[in-house]
């Protein structure tokens, strides 16, 4: 009797540790679809995760029959096959759930244009491969008959990768450091507006706040609608280090913590879809538009990288100046040789130059520092974890697989080659040295023809999108540019027409 009252005891005891680690640790929670917590049963969940609980604080990846279980356990109706284009945009197919295994075992198909991001391209049939371990259960909808989504990678008829496919463009490059023992950890301080939308629901430019920098309420008129965006991130299993307004007005900023870089870009796609559906719900329209209002700080996407082998930071070197190593500086060094044609890749629209100008705050110099705040990267030192690497030009518009795909390639690219890294550059630029002449030494491309240019004709940058996804993206942005030329604009009318 004693002996089995302390093996119960015991059995409560683990089942506490491993309930707290799985609301604790990231990668249980983004395998664990959190519906509601006043639904969730301890026991009976705390037997689930002793089955799968194992080494390194980590949970077994769902397998196909994990995902059936579960959709049936929580009443799932409808589930989301989502992928993302070639150009960023998050896509879906809706299937019921009678479609679940089908879709499991790779046997639902769709045209190739839809991933194509135009359809001018020779269209073919492809199919979609759900990664069982995304299953998450969307929040805001209702419990009863409840819908869930799938990340899915995208397969040619045969089962082999499709080109086209820019989540498996960043698997390979994932693949390329898994084998030089390396892993790379992100974080994302990602940047958006909140504006009203007309009376048609078609969005405005005219911003519901006139707050600042790290304003609150009753300034911050978004906060709420921010507020309810976290809640509603975490409950769906994001790490969520912070949010603020940021300076401008309508401004907003939400922190993902450090993850994989896999899993740092399914929560980049899915934060900008849960993001735009929440604001809708407060009657507001979110974009991630890099340059909305001309007069105003336009909006980033700061990536923050550290580098690992097992367990260490290797950016980290405490014999070293600042504790800055060697590959910190390789890896810095790749980044910024390629930086102009990774430039297309992160910042890939007409008006992503507009924020890429001349202003105290602007990311324009391929170059680094610690404090400027004129350079593409900046290297800190994190108390606890050693120094990262902040990528600071790339905008949220970008697709952040194939964004992550090309740093981490030039990244890699650095260290393999033991690149070596330019002197920083020191102070506030705008202060202390002409911007202009040190943008024309070590400038970002000013506009996205050069941008363009650049990619073209750089082969490492080349190599981590594919052959498939470079001569796309190009064409699409070479149209693109067209159309744009093509236009009167405004200003033009404003400035020529009564003079001319």
């Amino acid at each position: 009797m004693l002996y089995n009252k302390k093996i119960g005891i015991a059995f409560i005891n683990l089942s506490a540790i491993l309930i707290d680690k799985y609301y604790a640790n990231k990668r249980a929670m983004a395998s664990f679809p959190r519906v509601n917590v006043n639904r969730i049963n301890p026991w009976k969940d705390a037997f689930y995760f002793v089955g799968n609980y194992w080494r390194n604080d980590k949970v077994k990846a769902f397998t196909k029959q994990d995902v059936i279980e579960k959709a049936r356990e929580y009443d799932v109706k409808f589930i989301r096959l989502q992928f993302t284009n070639i150009l960023g945009s998050l896509k879906n197919i809706a299937i019921t759930i009678e479609e679940l295994e089908r879709a499991l075992n790779g046997q639902i198909s769709f045209d190739s244009s839809v991933i194509e991001g135009s359809t001018g391209f020779r269209e073919s049939s492809v199919y979609l491969y759900p990664d069982p371990s995304t299953f998450v259960i969307f929040p805001w909808r209702p419990r009863e008959g409840a819908v869930a989504r799938l990340i899915c990678d995208v397969a040619a008829p045969d089962g082999s990768p499709f080109g086209g496919c820019s989540r498996l463009a960043l698997r390979n490059v994932i693949n390329e450091y898994s084998n030089a023992g390396l892993d790379l950890q992100v974080g994302a301080e990602v940047e958006f507006f909140l504006f009203h939308t007309d009376e048609r629901g078609k969005p405005t430019v005219v911003t519901h706040d006139q707050a600042g920098y790290c304003d609150m309420t009753p300034v911050d008129m978004g906060e709420n609608a921010r507020r309810d965006m976290v809640l509603t991130l975490q409950e769906m299993g994001f790490d969520v280090s912070s949010s603020h307004h940021e300076i401008a007005p309508g401004q907003h900023e939400i922190f993902l913590k450090e993850d994989n870089a896999l899993t740092m870009a399914d929560s980049i796609a899915t934060f900008k879809f849960v993001v735009r559906t929440i604001a809708q719900r407060h009657g507001l329209h979110a974009t991630f538009m890099p340059k909305p209002l001309a007069d105003h700080n336009g909006s980033g996407m700061h990536l923050h990288y550290s580098l690992w082998e097992e367990t260490e930071n290797i950016f980290h070197d405490p014999q070293a100046h600042k504790g800055h190593s060697e590959i910190l500086y390789n890896y810095t060094g790749g980044i910024l040789y390629h930086a102009r044609a990774i430039t297309a890749i992160t910042n890939p629209l007409i008006n992503s130059y507009k924020r890429l100008a001349l202003n105290d705050l602007a990311p324009v110099l391929a170059s680094w520092s610690a404090e400027n705040r004129s350079t593409m990267l900046r290297v800190e030192n994190q108390p606890g974890k050693g120094p990262s690497v902040v990528l600071r030009s790339p905008d949220p518009a970008s697709n952040p697989y194939l964004a992550l795909a090309v740093t981490m390639k030039a990244g890699l690219d650095g260290v393999e080659k033991k690149m070596s890294c330019p002197d920083a550059v020191s102070g506030d630029s705008s202060e202390s040295v002409d911007i202009r002449r040190l943008r024309r030494e070590m400038g970002l491309p000013p506009r996205l023809e050069e941008a363009l240019k650049a990619l073209n004709t750089d082969d490492v940058i080349g190599e981590a999108l594919g052959g498939h996804i470079r001569q796309r993206f190009m064409k699409t942005k070479e149209n693109e540019l067209e159309r744009f030329h093509l236009q009167v604009h405004q200003w033009e009318i404003e400035e020529y027409l009564k003079s001319y």
